[in-house]
């Protein structure tokens, strides 16, 4: 393994929000708020602008959404207007996208996917030469020319119009680098997999069955309409009882994208992504590979974590909540290790972003490394109960600066003291404060948070 100095993938990309690329990429439902114009737009911006002093190369990955198909053609269609060639990689990851962009010399590449969301929305997601996320000032720069602001960009003719490229050739070269990854066989384990009928379905089996597992997979058969629908990372239910009743080791669960993963150990129990982070994290530092001996979480990582990283001596910082503040925090610090409890983790030695095939992996290396159960590794962490009301509002502002719900905050956090935390924010999408309590009992939390609540309904700060 290289050196954090030698092998790290960090890059640092302002974090903004704009009119149409938020937080992961420009999202929308698709031929309503993001339309094969838009598609054509990016594409036509992009080939221009990477096309400025060479010919442009730029690759296209898709998930397995209705709708991905078209705005692949789109896509395809405005960048080889504008003069770049591009290549399909066609139904793959996120994260094999950023494989690609980063080690085969592409100017950049787009993935058009929306994670976890219903089938009906989409997005596309742009990334930048390095394998993350493409700056906050070219976004800004193509939704200028979506909206008109800016000349019209010549089209390329004659022999510089640009082409199209199958290149599945790129997403097996990316199967290859996860199987070369693994440090052991995993010979006679009985894994189950849930590919919630995207993107995971093309590639997570094939890793397995290479590295001679005895795979089981559901929801490996993507219809257009069935993503992510009662499947995958977000409706885990199913591979519980998947897991249980086969009798299986292990099981893991992706998102749209696979670039979350969340597991089930053999009893049923599930391991999201803060027992994950723990379980590579605590394996990391046994073996002197966990930089600055820290893991990035978010706010919203559950306060039984933090004592289990105390206990172990493991150090850890906290961002707000999205992947995007936890890369910028491992990026700024060296760190190698972070993520969320929704199973988006990042191992920023091998990659720029969550993938969660890779998290797999890294927790198969534990467990075979340590030659014990998930369950075993996972029992140390005692993960508190937690509770999250959502409570809309007219006046975010209001609300935070509101002295009646600040007294009854900080009265809540006093009474929980250390075994328990009350955490108030603002949603960054909608109209709606976010009130979360951990502690020892359902009970405690409900009180705790009803407690918030009802004040923020008393002081007429809450819509009907």
């Amino acid at each position: 393994m290289k050196s954090e100095k030698e092998g790290s993938l960090c890059r640092i990309g302002e974090i903004s929000m704009g009119k149409y690329f938020g937080t992961d990429g420009f999202r929308g439902e698709a031929n309503k708020s993001l339309t094969v114009e838009h598609a054509f737009k990016v594409g036509r911006y992009l080939g221009w602008y990477y096309g400025r002093e060479h010919k442009a190369n730029i690759v296209i990955g898709k998930d397995t959404r209705r709708s991905s198909y078209m705005f692949e053609y789109a896509l395809a269609a405005g960048l080889t207007a504008s003069g770049a060639d591009a290549y399909l990689l066609h139904v793959t990851t996120t994260p094999s996208v950023s494989y690609v962009v980063r080690t085969e010399d592409f100017d950049c590449g787009i993935m058009i996917s929306a994670s976890h969301n219903p089938y009906y929305d989409n997005g596309l997601k742009v990334i930048g030469g390095g394998g993350a996320k493409i700056e906050a000032e070219i976004e800004e720069q193509i939704e200028a020319y979506i909206d008109g602001e800016t000349g019209e960009l010549p089209l390329a003719t004659g022999a510089e119009i640009g082409r199209t490229v199958d290149y599945v050739a790129g997403r097996n070269r990316y199967i290859g680098h996860l199987i070369a990854m693994a440090t052991r066989s995993f010979k006679n384990v009985k894994v189950g997999l849930d590919c919630s009928n995207g993107s995971a379905s093309s590639i997570a089996k094939s890793v397995f069955d290479a590295l001679g597992a005895k795979t089981y997979v559901i929801h490996n058969e993507p219809d257009g309409t069935n993503i992510n629908r009662d499947c995958g990372s977000t409706h885990i239910e199913e591979l519980r009882k998947f897991v249980v009743e086969r009798g299986l080791d292990v099981g893991f669960a992706y998102d749209g994208d696979a670039d979350r993963c969340i597991a089930i150990d053999e009893n049923g129990r599930i391991i999201d992504g803060d027992l994950i982070l723990y379980v590579c994290g605590k394996y990391l530092k046994e073996e002197h590979r966990l930089t600055n001996n820290t893991v990035v979480t978010t706010i919203m990582s559950n306060i039984g974590l933090y004592k289990a990283f105390d206990r172990a001596g493991i150090s850890y910082e906290k961002t707000a909540v999205g992947d995007k503040y936890v890369y910028a925090n491992m990026c700024e610090h060296g760190h190698c290790l972070g993520g969320e409890q929704s199973g988006h983790i990042i191992f920023s030695r091998y990659a720029t972003t969550g993938d969660g095939i890779l998290t797999s992996l890294m927790v198969m290396e534990v467990m075979m490394e340590r030659k014990t159960t998930l369950a075993a590794l996972a029992s140390e962490v005692r993960i508190y109960p937690q509770l999250l009301q959502n409570v809309r509002v007219a006046d975010k502002a209001a609300v935070r600066s509101n002295a009646a719900v600040q007294a009854a905050v900080e009265a809540a956090a006093a009474a929980l003291g250390d075994e328990g935390r009350i955490l108030v924010r603002e949603s960054g999408t909608e109209p709606v404060i976010r009130v979360m309590v951990e502690a020892e009992s359902d009970e405690l939390c409900r009180r705790y948070a009803e407690s918030v609540v009802s004040v923020i309904h008393s002081e007429g700060l809450a819509q009907a």
